[in-house]
């Protein structure tokens, strides 16, 4: 990852998670505040992208697939953009099959990480 993450750091970071399933989202957004991150939601690319303006995260959790704009495209519509092109994005999915990582990490993405996630490992997969 280009930013600099330790577990110590977690109440600092600011995330931004982009997923249409309210399960998953709500999850990762439980974890991730009760080790004291701020934590932003969308439920498509298109509002991603708008939220992602306005707060500025440390690093994006980025379903692929979701309606409006999906996060292959969202990654690109990120990676165009100069004021956030270094701002790392991390893929989180249900696309798990054989080939689905390297492709994610081919297409720009800075880690992977298949849904479902582990809650008692999530924290330590994200700095991996």
């Amino acid at each position: 990852m280009m930013v600099d993450l330790t577990k110590e750091s977690v109440w600092k970071w600011k995330v931004l998670i982009v997923d249409d399933h309210p399960d998953g989202r709500e999850l990762a957004t439980f974890v991730l505040q009760s080790f004291g991150a701020d934590v932003r939601s969308a439920t498509n690319g298109v509002d991603g992208l708008n939220v992602m303006k306005a707060f500025s995260p440390t690093f994006v959790l980025l379903d692929l697939s979701m309606p409006v704009m999906d996060g292959w495209d969202m990654l690109k519509a990120i990676r165009a953009d100069t004021g956030m092109t270094r701002t790392p994005v991390i893929a989180l999915t249900a696309h798990a099959m054989r080939g689905d990582e390297a492709r994610a990490l081919e297409a720009g993405f800075d880690h992977y990480i298949s849904k479902p996630f582990s809650v008692a490992t999530f924290i330590d997969d994200l700095l991996r």
